[in-house]
């Protein structure tokens, strides 16, 4: 399996992540697992059909699909056929590019997008980069600014912050931002900060530099003890930390 990722221009830096592209190769025939990290995503099938949502949706060649936000791990079967191309959007700005639906009604799912939203296939096959650059620069509206100051300092704690004080620093009640992540985001804030959090500890256990133990990365990021945080892993990728 061959991933790639490119970087969008740099008006776009805001609003995406990157653009990735993923090919199977004769090696591959098995389901590959994805873990959470907040953000929805656009995904074009250019190869054969190819089961994802744990084999409970297919993307079909050709078609255009919107990847909702997840709350746990996904997994999606990669063989010598797959050739998939997406978008990893950053969290809160979905609705910067289209009037689709509310977040929520996403989350945890795969749906087919209409022809209006869909990529041109043809276009897209010719230079990728320059097209999906073109493609959201012609879509592009402003971004929600007061939700991506909280999201600012959810991720500059690395998610180790109480929702109640992130509310009142940002001028916001609970019930509103609540209902602003709910909109915009897809998950609560609690699950949201939670992600962070996980992601962060994820980061650090990988690092093969630091070699640090599961209990002092627990203690860093903010979880109450070693458990909790095996817990957490567990939740979020359907493995145990040794497994992982």
């Amino acid at each position: 399996m061959k991933h790639t990722e490119t970087k969008p221009c740099i008006t776009l830096a805001a609003y995406i992540h990157s653009f990735w592209e993923l090919k199977g190769d004769d090696s591959d025939s098995q389901w590959e697992r994805i873990f959470p990290d907040g953000c929805p995503g656009i995904v074009i099938n250019l190869g054969e059909p190819c089961k994802t949502d744990n084999g409970l949706a297919t993307m079909d060649h050709g078609k255009t699909y919107v990847v909702g936000a997840m709350s746990s791990f996904k997994d999606s079967f990669i063989d010598r056929n797959t050739h998939l191309l997406g978008v990893c959007l950053k969290p809160a700005v979905f609705s910067s590019f289209y009037n689709y639906a509310p977040q929520n009604e996403l989350t945890n799912h795969t749906f087919e997008f209409d022809s209006p939203h869909s990529f041109d296939i043809g276009k897209i096959n010719n230079d990728s980069a320059a097209y999906l650059n073109r493609y959201f620069l012609d879509r592009k509206r402003s971004l929600n600014e007061s939700l991506q100051s909280v999201l600012n300092d959810i991720h500059i704690s690395k998610g180790n912050v109480n929702i109640y004080e992130i509310s009142k620093k940002n001028f916001i009640t609970v019930r509103q931002l609540e209902r602003a992540f709910k909109t915009h985001i897809g998950l609560t804030p609690k699950e949201y900060v939670n992600i962070i959090r996980f992601q962060s500890a994820l980061s650090m256990m990988s690092d093969v530099r630091q070699k640090k133990s599961l209990s002092d990365i627990a203690f860093e990021c903010g979880f109450y003890d070693h458990a909790h945080l095996s817990n957490e892993i567990k939740r979020h990728t359907g493995l145990t930390p040794s497994q992982f």
